[in-house]
């Protein structure tokens, strides 16, 4: 036997599980009176968020809640979904499921029964679309409204009806504040369960553990750039990735959460001038919403605020007016897969000195692996071998590493293909730089990146094919200056139809959330292969001509 391992195996003094739960119990430690959450006129400190993530934990088991349980949430940035985010797991190993607050009733049923959920958490704002869920799913989970005593008197829409059988507020009151919770029993067990776009059909399951979900909460801390007690603005949802697991991170270093429910420009100046906001996070869009608020509604920022940014580059006005403004943009990339950004463009200090035009041309690239990511490289997707670095050759971005989910749930297929050759392989295409950076440059998956959410263009074919009148259609991304990307749809019409271009997208309305919808539909013979197959290459080029017509 090896000398290094003859009586030196693990044993619970010197091994334990890694779980970002811990970061809270220390914080808590610590700093038991710092502010955790601040929510309206709510102030918690970080001994009542631990009292209240041990209530939760205490609660779920008493419902019979335990190892391998999903427990779903449909909330906005609210103190539940911080709780959700410890509470959960503490609650013997159960699994946390957001769901997206914007997706449709029938996306929602796929996922309650493909997660088969047994505890259901409801924001109040989002009642509906739930009940209509409910009714189309078979499963039948135990249904919690969460009624936001800080619901905002100038809302946009009232709060929904009560769809539930407990109330959130007495049903974490009936649990235990001294309930020990239970670590996982392997460090790569499920901590949480996200549904991303594809392009065929339902969505997958990403499922991700305690061990990715510790080290990618250490990872954002360095290059997110969260120093001693951040104070932390939700304006990305916390249902994306985990609020890309800044949901865990904002503990590493004792921060306070600024809960926030809708990006509102108004709020977030506010937000930052009086609770002096650190870092904020969010796709291009909400970079536009601040610097194109009327002036009544900005205030200047008392000190540097770090904005951690993802999917499309910012264009170089806009990263020269938030410079302006006082905001210090930090461009990630990564996905669902990876636990939210895994890849970060480190800055050099000597780019500084480059001119605008040069200094945006280095903020655009995706840049390099985060510490706890093995490998990052852009292969050949046939070979697996790396294209040359010269910035000009495409290949598919390849990840490794303990930052890669643990697979598709209930998918082995699917995790197989997305695994094969011992790459996650991400759809993405870029090109690697001779100074080590990549650059994303196209997708090879089609999926429309808007406003920082994904949409799958097959979905979206999907529901223009129900309509009537058509006979073959094709979706793909149309640049758009608000939200990044937009679906544009190109339509061939079944001979002697004529719908118009608002009917079509009524009709999506009528079976796809919102925001999947085209903005634009234009009707036209499809380019197409010597097969059969439609080119969407060319319609991506039409595409850019019909957003810039």
């Amino acid at each position: 036997m090896d000398k290094y391992e003859d009586g030196l195996g693990r044993r619970a003094a010197n091994h334990q599980p890694m779980t970002p739960v811990s970061y809270l119990e220390r914080a808590t430690r610590t700093y038991p009176d710092h502010a955790a959450v601040i929510h309206g006129r709510i102030r918690t400190s970080y001994a009542d968020l631990w009292q209240d993530c041990r209530r939760l934990a205490s609660a779920l088991v008493g419902q019979g809640v335990g190892r391998g349980d999903t427990v779903t949430v449909m909330l906005s940035n609210t103190p539940p979904m911080v709780q959700a985010h410890y509470g959960v797991p503490m609650a013997n190993g159960a699994v946390l499921h957001s769901l997206n607050t914007r997706t449709d009733a029938a996306t929602i049923a796929f996922q309650l029964e493909h997660a088969e959920t047994r505890v259901l958490i409801v924001d109040r704002e989002f009642s509906g679309v739930i009940a209509q869920a409910l009714a189309l799913a078979q499963v039948r989970p135990l249904v919690i409204d969460f009624d936001d005593s800080e619901y905002p008197n100038d809302a946009p829409h009232p709060k929904g009806d009560r769809i539930g059988t407990l109330d959130y507020a007495e049903f974490l009151a009936s649990g235990d504040p001294e309930f020990p919770g239970a670590l996982p029993l392997d460090e790569w067990d499920a901590i949480a369960l996200n549904y991303t776009s594809g392009t065929t059909g339902n969505p997958k399951g990403v499922v991700c553990h305690h061990r990715g979900a510790a080290l990618m909460a250490l990872n954002n801390t360095i290059h997110g750039e969260l120093g001693k007690h951040p104070v932390y603005l939700w304006t990305l949802p916390m249902f994306h990735c985990n609020g890309w697991s800044f949901s865990w991170s904002v503990a590493v270093q004792a921060g306070t959460h600024i809960c926030l429910r809708w990006v509102r420009a108004e709020a977030i100046y506010a937000a930052i001038a009086d609770h002096g906001v650190t870092h904020l996070c969010g796709a291009p869009i909400v970079m536009s919403t601040l610097l194109n608020a009327p002036a009544a509604a900005k205030r200047a920022l008392p000190h540097k605020v770090t904005f951690n940014t993802a999917a499309a580059p910012p264009p170089e006005a806009v990263l020269q007016a938030m410079k302006e403004q006082g905001f210090h943009v930090n461009h990630l990339y990564g996905l669902t897969e990876t636990y939210g950004p895994t890849v970060g463009n480190e800055w050099h200090s000597a780019w500084d000195a480059l001119p605008p035009a040069d200094q945006a041309a280095h903020k655009a690239r995706q840049g390099i692996r985060y510490l706890s990511l093995s490998d990052l490289a852009v292969l050949d997707p046939e070979t697996l071998d790396p294209v040359p670095a010269d910035g000009e050759t495409l290949g598919e971005v390849m990840f490794r590493g303990n930052l890669v989910m643990k697979g598709y749930l209930k998918n082995p297929k699917a995790t197989d293909e997305a695994f094969a050759g011992g790459w996650f392989h991400s759809g993405d295409l870029g090109v690697m730089h001779p100074d080590g950076y990549v650059q994303l440059k196209d997708r090879s998956k089609d999926i429309i990146i808007s406003g920082g959410e994904n949409i799958s263009s097959i979905e979206v074919e999907d529901a223009i094919y129900r309509h009537p009148d058509v006979a073959l259609c094709a979706v793909v991304a149309m640049p758009d200056e608000k939200w990044g990307e937009r679906p544009c749809a190109f339509v061939e019409l079944r001979p002697g139809r004529a719908p118009t271009e608002a009917a079509i997208i009524a009709h999506c309305r009528a079976t796809i959330a919102p925001y999947k919808c085209p903005a634009r539909v234009v009707f036209t013979d499809l380019p197409k292969t010597s097969t059969g197959k439609i080119q969407k290459f060319v319609l991506r080029a039409r595409a850019a001509e019909v957003e810039a017509g």
